[in-house]
């Protein structure tokens, strides 16, 4: 199994696709402000995100829903995306902060350092409310001795 992308299903697929491009300078690998469905390009060329008109997508999944059997009807509203997070890794939070406050962006918190999840984090949300999270890696010795406990379980 390989990875495909993350797929935001959302309402104003014209705004979305401009916050991505535009104000976070993500490159689209396919699609346009008016296609409906985009990916874009993550890193090394590598697509990894996409969206897609919510209408669209509902009426596809309740089709799929219906033809593998399931007979009740679940509906994929707004609510649902709630519960998703993009995370992003960035060279510096700091500069990324700066940077995306000049083009206008709007975030939830500041940079902040998390020793218990070994990052420094920044969270935003886009024009849909889709959480957002951008990082960069603490240096080994910013890590919680929790944290380096833990990690420890792994390796």
């Amino acid at each position: 199994m390989r990875f495909s992308n993350v797929r935001l299903l959302v309402k104003d697929f014209a705004g979305c696709f401009k916050f991505y491009t535009e104000q976070l300078g993500l490159e689209p690998a396919w699609g346009d402000e008016n296609s409906g469905y985009a990916s874009f390009k993550v890193a090394d060329g590598i697509e990894g995100l996409a969206l897609f008109v919510s209408d669209r997508s509902e009426e596809r999944l309740r089709n799929w829903m219906f033809n593998i059997g399931l007979k009740k009807s679940r509906s994929f509203d707004v609510g649902m995306r709630e519960k998703l997070m993009i995370s992003f890794s960035v060279d510096n939070v700091d500069e990324t902060f700066v940077a995306l406050k000049a083009k206008g962006v709007t975030f939830i918190s500041e940079p902040t350092d998390m020793p218990d999840w070994g990052m420094r984090t920044l969270y935003l949300r886009d024009p849909e409310e889709n959480l957002i999270e951008l990082f960069t890696p603490l240096a080994p010795e910013k890590f919680s001795q929790e944290l380096i406990e833990e990690d420890q379980k792994f390796h």
